[in-house]
């Protein structure tokens, strides 16, 4: 399946415009109206092999351009869907950035008289099916609201000859390849297949070989190109104090970008900043497209310092001269890490990166440096040596791992070992280690929530095998509460992270689940049922997802 070349390849950027890549004018035209003159490097790579019929496994980060890069080509080629059965297919693993892969097509779509539309959770049904059913010649998915709509007759996919498949690294992580396979299965036999994911090892190498065929590789910069040029700074803080300190990086360190895990979160930490004297603005999913715009405006014309951001809101975010990124809630990935703090050193400018450390988050931030090959201590604040201090990536200024040593052979600054008299505890480790899964109870969820959400919201501490939602039988309707199933040590920290935290209005109790038994089954089947992220058959109301 994969002959033609088993290495991934980095093609060089040869075309310097989108003519040259033999793209229609109509989108070089509709590109230039937005200052859209010079492909990516991603896009000069990928798009003269995707326009001619080939299958492509691209290796590409967030921000590198690949949604024009798999769109253009797309939107060139796709012929005019029938009714309920579009004419392409366009799986992301969220509401997010489906809707922002819609916003970014929808107007060159418009230029070749075709119609983009997207599908995801939290929204009616109604208009979704009544826009199917006028004709979608592109459709823009996630893989649980597309489920629903095929359960529920809306939308036939045997004419779909063309598939992009968005952040498949991110679908495998948030458990939705097993959708992905169902969905693929159900395209056209002959069928154009686009792959576009950070990593292609693993679940996604998987995928690439049953579901491509012969694919061209590509791989596009990575962040660690951008990242690997800052200047790197872990802090120890107090919980209470980190807004305080984030202020002072913001007011020393230029233009910045701050990076929370939760909506809610960037948009706390916006206002506790302004009030600190401190110009912020959050961008995330939960703004329309027109608040985004005016805050991406903002930021980028220096009307206001510092844009609080999350993750998947800033993903395809191009902004220059980033001095500084901060980590207020640091990621656990060193992918993330690398794929937030590529937004400042660009192009060989100057940039610092500073994560904000409270005690219990300094031995993941340990693992973390070690996956980078960075070597910096964790150190009280210190904004005054933002931009001379730090350490870069691969760089060492004592023997290799002494820091890291040191932290694993002494008790100092482990507050576990401190609580138990200078003995350090493995309980919870090898715990860790002896269960695969950790099932994750959480109550006092809206009605609205689906599993999809779920899923979305506890990848970010780790990787989520299930999301069980528990519905009413007789009405369908959400209890109130869920089971997320976790692998790895992800859970305690999601439950640290999300026990209290509030959630469309509500604050979510969020705790280890307990053993279940044969009567709570029992009476778990009499009083309702159990709502499965990959087997749903709706929920009443809006049902969501």
């Amino acid at each position: 399946m994969m002959s033609r070349q088993e290495q991934p390849v980095t093609t060089q950027t040869i075309a310097t415009s989108f003519a040259q890549l033999g793209l229609p004018d109509q989108f070089v035209r509709s590109l230039a109206k937005r200052d859209i003159v010079e492909p990516f490097p991603v896009q000069a790579a990928t798009i003269p092999d995707l326009l001619a019929g080939r299958d492509v496994a691209a290796k590409a980060p967030t921000g590198s351009g690949k949604t024009l890069a798999f769109g253009l080509p797309l939107l060139a080629m796709v012929e005019r869907a029938a009714k309920n059965r579009p004419s392409s297919l366009i799986l992301a693993p969220t509401r997010e950035l489906a809707e922002q892969i819609k916003e970014e097509l929808a107007p060159l779509a418009k230029s070749v008289g075709k119609y983009v539309h997207a599908v995801y959770g939290g929204v009616s049904y109604g208009p979704q099916k009544a826009a199917l059913r006028r004709g979608v010649d592109v459709l823009v998915a996630t893989p649980g609201r597309l489920e629903d709509l095929i359960q529920q007759g809306a939308v036939r996919l045997d004419q779909a000859n063309i598939v992009a498949i968005d952040e498949a690294d991110r679908m495998a992580d948030m458990g939705f390849l097993p959708a992905v396979r169902r969905i693929l299965d159900l395209t056209a036999k002959r069928r154009q297949t686009m792959l576009f994911s950070a990593t292609l090892d693993g679940d996604v190498a998987v995928l690439v070989r049953d579901y491509q065929s012969d694919p061209v590789r590509h791989e596009a910069p990575s962040a660690e190109a951008e990242a690997i040029d800052a200047r790197h700074h872990f802090w120890l803080v107090q919980r209470s104090d980190r807004v305080e300190h984030a202020a002072d990086v913001v007011a020393s360190g230029g233009r910045t970008i701050v990076f929370t895990r939760t909506r809610h979160g960037a948009d706390r930490l916006a206002k506790q900043l302004d009030r600190l004297g401190i110009k912020a603005v959050a961008i995330h999913g939960g703004r329309s497209q027109g608040q985004r715009n005016r805050a991406l405006k903002e930021f980028t014309t220096g009307r206001v310092q510092a844009l609080i951001a999350t993750d998947v809101a800033a993903r395809g975010i191009h902004v220059d001269a980033v001095e500084t990124v901060v980590h207020f809630d640091p990621p656990n990935d060193h992918k993330d890490y690398l794929h937030r703090s590529g937004r400042t050193a660009r192009a060989g400018a100057a940039g610092s990166v500073v994560s904000l450390l409270t005690a219990d988050q300094q031995r993941g931030a340990r693992r973390m440096q070690e996956e980078l090959d960075l070597w910096a201590p964790i150190v009280p604040p210190h904004t005054d040596k933002l931009s001379e201090g730090g350490h870069r990536i691969g760089e060492r200024s004592g023997p290799k791992r002494m820091n890291h040593k040191s932290t694993k052979t002494s008790n100092k600054n482990d507050d576990r070992a401190v609580r138990n008299g200078g003995r350090r505890d493995h309980s919870t480790n090898a715990a860790a280690a002896k269960a695969s899964t950790q099932s994750v109870y959480v109550s006092n969820i809206p009605w609205e929530t689906t599993a999809e959400d779920l899923k979305e919201l506890f990848a970010q501490y780790g990787k989520v095998a299930d999301a069980t939602i528990v519905t009413d039988r007789r009405s369908g309707y959400s209890r109130g509460f869920a089971f997320v199933e976790m692998t790895g040590s992800g859970s305690q920290e999601a439950i640290q992270a999300l026990n209290g935290s509030n959630l469309g209005g509500r604050e979510l109790t969020v705790r280890p689940a307990r053993p279940r038994t044969k009567q709570s089954d029992s009476n778990r089947s009499r009083n309702g049922q159990t709502k499965k992220a990959h087997n749903r058959t709706g929920r009443g109301r809006s049902g969501n997802r």
